[in-house]
């Protein structure tokens, strides 16, 4: 049987306005962030949820729990979720690794697998990790949906794992995804449709409005 997943970026970071690469750093949410929370969890109420998952980190985790108690249920910490380990880009900006490396900045630009920062993890591991766990969510949860919340890099990643689409380019095929907006999935086995992508949900629409989270394109938390 097809599960939904609808997949939602955790909200903003302390490091989203100077879009440093978070990844595997444990970086807390700004008070936009818990009010893109608290706006998923309003999104959320009334909606036909069945579950929710989300990546160990804790933004993700803050961002998972408003949207979880709005449905009665308690969110499942999922570890393959959590975010692509940037390795020298941890804790950076583009701007920071391009004065240092600029090679390495255009190597990364052109293919983001080929081209992955030095002492990262593989994209195409961090791909298969987050697709694989997409879809042990998606078979415990069969006909139903089940509300997931991780990370920008590795939701894109997965998402390209996913469709089949080449994961050095991810950055290319989907630029961003906002902070607590949800994109859609169905996945039945093998097989996954894109159904929806980055709808924005309360005060990720204002967000966007305002130009917060245009940003996100070189950002990796």
């Amino acid at each position: 049987m097809t599960a939904r997943l609808l997949l939602v970026r955790h909200g903003e970071t302390v490091w989203h306005a100077e879009n440093r690469y978070a990844g595997i750093s444990d970086v807390a949410l700004t008070e936009r962030g818990f009010r893109q929370a608290e706006a998923l969890a309003h999104w959320v109420r009334g909606r036909d949820v069945h579950a929710v998952a989300c990546s160990p980190l804790s933004r993700a985790r803050l961002t998972a729990r408003p949207a979880a108690d709005a449905l009665g249920l308690v969110p499942e910490v999922v570890e393959d979720l959590r975010e692509i380990d940037f390795g020298w880009g941890e804790g950076r900006t583009i701007t920071e690794m391009e004065a240092e490396d600029p090679a390495a900045v255009r190597a990364f630009r052109a293919d983001a697998e080929a081209g992955a920062f030095p002492g990262s993890e593989p994209p195409a591991t961090a791909a298969a990790r987050a697709a694989a766990a997409l879809r042990g969510l998606a078979a415990a949860h069969p006909g139903r949906t089940v509300l997931v919340v991780a990370h920008n890099s590795l939701l894109r990643m997965a998402l390209c794992a996913l469709l089949g689409i080449p994961v050095g380019h991810y950055r290319q095929v989907f630029p961003r995804l906002d902070n607590a907006a949800v994109s859609e999935i169905e996945v039945a086995g093998e097989r996954t449709a894109l159904r929806s992508l980055n709808v924005p949900t309360g005060e990720a629409r204002a967000a966007t409005a305002d130009g917060a989270t245009t940003r996100g394109g070189e950002s990796g938390s």
